[in-house]
């Protein structure tokens, strides 16, 4: 059997300078990261692995089955020359500056060259307490980190940029949480997910130094940044800072886009959560749309005030935006070009917008749509959709698939789409003037197109995902996992590789939430306690 060998780069470590402090303890931190090493586990089980994430950072299906496989990603034991790390970082958390935070519950193990794919980060989540935990431990319970490996898989074949997830497995210690926050702890299996990512350096990792007046660390973070991942702009310098903001702006735009189009909903949007190379990045609460809803939150903690609901996700985002902005104004000095980039994300994301809601119902934009003062009846009908669509509850997912191929007749057109609704008493004759109404206005639009109605609906397929991780799908695979059965895990993950395709035998997949599930805990909210 072939062992395990990584060609470590160690690029951020051997750049920055460690915390003095050896010891692992709650503290304030004033360098860029720490040395800590994870806490060895009882008794390791690997239950879940990706091949693919496995491929490309150069690992045999061989490997991932051995026994030195299941040590190194559980976090008890490292490889020659490994030096884990947790890298210090601040941010605002629900709209407040929370200061210092770091990685509590997240470990690097190693940063490595992948054979094909650059240089990656080896991240190994829930393996203890770093001096970043503050009153926490560290860990990671399993249902949240089943949560963590699925979506991370899902929104990558999905077409979403995101971090990876190599390996999920259990510790064989049981870890204490209050899931609720409402007094009613209880010992959960304790687990630890790899992920992979080329950074994993965030918004808050500028924001903390600039805060601190620390200039020295701020530049030397930007400049390691884009050398690093934004090479292309050039060798850093004003102008080129400048230019790496609207590529980050750029960036982050594209990723709500892509939530917005496959029904995502982060959950908790801190700057601390918003990766500088524009991935998905900390699956928390997040959840994903069962009936259209813009006003609707996975996460207990923000039930009421709704900040980070799935439909000011691109607000949020400029505001993160603005904060990261603010940061490293004191490199470039000059607010105007600042201020120019974080308007040109709200232009730019209402063009994405509509280039995408364009894509998902299968008609073609006009060349002026985006010329100031042209009218828009492609703009009038998307906005007009989403007013529809939550009229009553209607499946997100399983309306855009419909649409794909609604007939001709007229009179088959409620009968075509009723799978997607809820609660079929809610369609009243008001609802079925205003359905049929956008209906035919659609029908005009798609029809103006010289392409085949055959191959709109292909294209149509191609954008709007016939499955996504349910909620209450994802919940099913948590419960059987705490009773030591993956079968679901694992079908969902295998069904979940191939979103965009019809998979006749896992259509069970793809239906609506049942009504059991709409108020279930784990199925309709979720909290940060994991």
């Amino acid at each position: 059997m072939s062992a395990i060998k990584f060609t470590l780069d160690n690029k951020f470590t051997n750049t920055f300078t460690a915390d003095e402090i050896a010891e692992n303890y709650p503290r304030q931190v004033m360098s860029a990261y720490s040395f800590v090493a994870p806490k060895k586990t009882a008794m390791p089980t690997l239950i879940a692995s990706s091949e693919l994430v496995a491929q490309q950072i150069g690992l045999t299906e061989e490997q991932v089955s051995s026994p030195e496989f299941l040590q190194l990603f559980s976090g008890n034991g490292l490889l020659e020359n490994m030096q884990p790390f947790a890298m210090c970082y601040g941010g605002h958390q629900f709209g407040h500056w929370a200061g210092q935070l770091g990685d509590g519950r997240a470990i690097n193990l190693a940063e490595i060259i992948t054979p094909n794919n650059g240089h990656k980060t080896l991240q190994l989540k829930g393996a203890g307490p770093t001096p970043y935990s503050r009153t926490a431990d560290g860990f990671a319970v399993l249902r949240s980190s089943v949560r963590e490996f699925l979506c991370s898989e899902a929104m990558f074949h999905l077409g979403v940029a995101t971090t990876r997830a190599l390996s999920l497995s259990l510790t064989g210690d049981n870890v204490v949480r209050d899931m609720f926050y409402d007094g009613h702890a209880k010992a959960e299996p304790g687990a630890v997910v790899c992920r992979v990512s080329s950074s994993f350096i965030r918004f808050g990792s500028f924001q903390l130094p600039s805060s601190r007046k620390d200039l020295s660390l701020l530049t030397q973070l930007v400049d390691y940044v884009i050398e690093r991942d934004f090479a292309h702009l050039g060798a850093p310098s004003t102008e080129v800072y400048l230019a790496w903001f609207n590529e980050v702006c750029n960036r982050t735009c594209k990723l709500v886009v892509d939530w917005m189009r496959v029904g995502f909903v982060h959950g908790v949007m801190n700057t601390d959560n918003m990766s500088i190379i524009g991935e998905t990045i900390d699956y928390g609460p997040y959840g994903w749309i069962d009936n259209f809803d813009l006003n609707w939150t996975p996460n207990t903690t923000d039930a009421n005030g709704k900040r980070y609901r799935f439909g000011v996700q691109a607000e949020i985002a400029q505001w993160n935006l603005f904060q990261l902005a603010n940061a490293i104004f004191p490199l470039i000095k000059d607010v105007e070009p600042l201020e120019k980039a974080l308007n040109n994300f709200s232009k730019n994301y209402q063009q994405q917008w509509q280039t995408m809601m364009a894509a998902k119902l299968g008609i073609e934009l006009p060349v002026d749509a985006f010329t100031e003062g042209a009218s828009s009846l492609e703009r009038s009908l998307f906005i007009d959709l989403e007013n529809l669509l939550m009229m009553i509850e209607t499946d997100m997912t399983i309306f855009y698939r419909r649409l794909a191929d609604l007939p001709d007749d007229k009179s088959f057109w409620l009968s075509h789409l009723k799978t997607c609704f809820y609660n079929e008493n809610e369609i009243t004759a008001d609802y079925k003037s205003v359905l049929f109404n956008w209906l035919e206005r659609y029908s005009q639009l798609r029809d103006n197109s010289n392409k085949h109605r055959s191959d709109i609906s292909k294209a149509m397929n191609e954008v709007n995902p016939k499955y996504v991780l349910r909620n209450y799908l994802a919940q099913q695979a948590i419960e059987l996992a705490e009773k030591q059965d993956y079968t679901l895990l694992k079908q969902l993950q295998k069904v979940l590789e191939n979103p965009y395709d019809e998979q006749p035998e896992y259509d069970q997949f793809a239906e609506k939430r049942p009504d059991w599930a709409k108020n279930k805990a784990g199925c309709s909210m979720l909290s940060c306690s994991s």
